[in-house]
This record gives structure tokens, C-alpha cells and sequence, in this order.
């Protein structure tokens, strides 16, 4: 796990993406270390980071050895071990860790979920939040119709950005990087977390 402590009463779990804890969610856990908050970031994966050539291995490795609901009773065993030192905690997740931090956002546990691009939200859509929820997407997904998601998402009063880029525009090691979209999302985020 990676862990960050600043002294803050704000704890974010920050949830990373199928590649594990690489260099991008690291970024991330110190960029928001920075901006005065406890970070923790669990390894659901357990292993080492894969590479970005990697995509399809690491895909079928965290469906097949973790899967979303492992990984949310996870992540949720980390809140229950946060929550009472803590006045709120937020949960961050990136691509499959933001539909974990989607399904952790029912039970009243957390205070606040952001995710970026999750698509696999479109699967668990029914979920009604307890808490304030802002989710990230691109303008275009290869997999999925955003609109249509974002359509059923705004029934369940959850706030949502688009941005320029595709899936992972926020990853300045990823080809899909799009510095102008990660800057502005992260700025989005900082904000939503303060306000919470």
C-alpha cells in the first residue's frame, strides 16, 4: 500500500486502475499529498505493476484473481480501518478502481467518490449513491455510449465532467494523455473534495 500522511482530517483511498500501483497512481497519491490530504492507496493486485503493453494480461489477471466485488470488500475493509480517525474520507479510483469506488458509494461508508473514466459503471448503474459523487469520462469510449450512461447516471443525482482525450487521459505515461483534460479533471477534484 502506499500511504502518505500530512495530518489531515481528510482521508482519500485512492483505487488504481488494472495495471496496479504504477508510477501514474503514485503521481497521483503525491499530488494529492500535496494538497494537504492523507493518501492511501491499496495493491489490490498484489503483484507488481504491469506495463501499459500489458493491457489485455493485466485486464484478465484483475478479473480473473480480483474482480470488482473482491476488490470493493478490499477497499471497504480499508474505510472501516480509516473511518474513525478521520472526519471524512473519499475514495478516488481510476478506470475498474472507479466502478470500486461506484459500488462503495451506496452504503453510507464514505463521504465523497471520484472516478475517472469508469466504464464499467454502465453495469452497475442502478446503484443509488449515498454521498456526493463527480465522474470523469472522455467524450468517446471505444466500449460503451457515454451519453447514454450519463443519462441514466443523472437520475441518481451524481455530478459528471467530460474532457477532450479518450479512456485514460489523465496518465502522462499513457499514449492517451492529454495534459489540458488531466490538469483541469484534477482541478475539478481538489475542488469536489474540499467542498465535501
Amino acid at each position: 500500500m502506499n500511504f502518505i500522511q500530512q495530518g489531515s482530517s481528510t482521508a482519500v483511498i485512492v483505487v488504481h486502475e488494472i495495471y496496479g500501483l504504477n508510477r501514474h497512481m503514485k503521481d497521483i497519491c503525491e499530488s494529492l499529498g500535496e494538497q494537504g490530504f492523507d493518501v492511501f492507496c491499496p495493491d489490490l493486485l498484489g503483484r507488481p505493476a504491469f506495463d501499459y503493453v500489458e493491457e489485455q494480461e493485466a485486464y484478465r489477471y484483475f478479473m480473473d484473481h480480483v474482480g470488482f466485488l473482491h476488490a470493493k470488500h478490499k477497499v471497504e475493509n480499508l474505510i472501516d480501518d480509516v473511518r474513525t480517525a478521520y472526519e471524512k474520507v473519499v475514495i478516488v479510483g481510476f478506470s475498474v478502481g472507479a466502478t470500486v469506488a461506484w459500488l462503495c458509494s451506496e452504503d453510507g461508508r464514505v463521504d465523497g467518490v471520484v472516478g475517472y473514466y469508469g466504464s464499467r459503471i454502465r453495469q452497475f448503474s442502478e446503484l443509488q449513491p449515498s454521498c456526493h459523487v463527480l465522474l470523469f469520462f472522455p467524450r468517446k469510449e471505444s466500449s460503451f455510449d457515454v451519453a447514454e450512461l450519463l443519462l441514466n447516471l443523472q437520475e441518481n443525482n451524481v455530478r459528471y465532467c467530460q474532457f477532450e482525450g479518450e479512456h485514460g487521459f489523465s496518465d502522462p505515461y499513457s499514449d492517451r494523455f492529454d495534459e489540458m483534460s488531466a490538469q483541469e479533471a484534477f482541478r475539478e477534484m481538489s475542488r469536489f473534495i474540499r467542498e465535501i
